[in-house]
C-alpha cells in the first residue's frame, strides 16, 4: 500500500526481506552522523555481514520489522523500524526505528511505528520498550504516538528507557 508523507512523499512500507541486505546498507550509508548516533549511540560506518543477516533475515514472529521504500524508486530504503521479543518475556519486545534524515518530520516515523505496532500485536506482543540517548525527544515522542500508556520513562547516566503499552 502507498502511503503519502506531509511533503507529498509517496513511500511503500512493507517487511524487510533476505535481499534487502545492500539497500540496508546503502540506507545506512545515507544517515547522517547525528541521525546514527541517536539510533546506535555510536559511530557506525558499516554493517558487517553477520549484522546484515540478523537484521534482513528475521523470522516474522519474535522479530519484526519494516522498512520503507520510495515508492517510485523500490530499492531504495529510507526508514526502518523493527521489534525483537525480548528472551526473558514474551510479551514484551525491543522496539528501534530509525528514519533517513531527508524523511525527518512527515509522518514517517509515527506511520511506521503505528504499522510496527500492529503486527507487534497481532503476534502477542503487548509492550514495547525502548533504550535510546536521553536528548532523543524524537523518539520519545513517537512511542507516545503509539499509546498514551508509558509505563516506565527513566533517564539514567544520559540514557533513556522507555516501556510502552500497546494494548492501553
Amino acid at each position: 500500500m502507498t502511503h503519502t508523507l506531509h511533503d507529498g512523499t509517496q513511500v511503500v512500507l512493507r517487511p524487510i526481506e533476505a535481499g534487502d541486505k545492500d539497500r540496508l546498507s546503502a540506507a545506512l550509508g545515507r544517515l547522517s552522523q547525528e541521525t546514527i548516533r541517536r539510533r546506535f549511540f555510536a559511530a557506525k560506518p558499516r554493517f558487517t555481514a553477520r549484522e546484515l543477516r540478523y537484521l534482513t533475515e528475521v523470522d516474522g514472529h519474535n522479530h519484526l520489522a519494516l522498512v520503507a521504500v520510495l515508492a517510485d524508486d523500490p530499492d531504495s530504503i529510507v526508514a526502518v523500524a523493527r521489534c525483537v521479543r525480548l528472551p526473558d518475556t514474551e510479551h514484551t519486545a525491543e522496539f528501534a526505528i530509525v528514519v533517513g534524515d531527508q524523511f525527518q518530520g512527515l509522518g514517517l516515523g509515527t506511520l511506521l511505528a503505528r504499522e510496527l505496532a500492529a503486527a507487534a500485536r497481532a503476534a502477542g506482543i503487548r509492550r514495547f520498550a525502548a533504550t535510546m540517548l536521553g536528548d532523543n525527544d524524537a523518539i520519545r515522542r513517537l512511542m507516545r504516538t503509539i499509546t498514551a500508556h508509558l509505563e516506565l520513562d527513566r533517564i539514567e547516566r544520559g540514557v533513556r528507557e522507555v516501556v510502552v503499552d500497546l494494548a492501553a
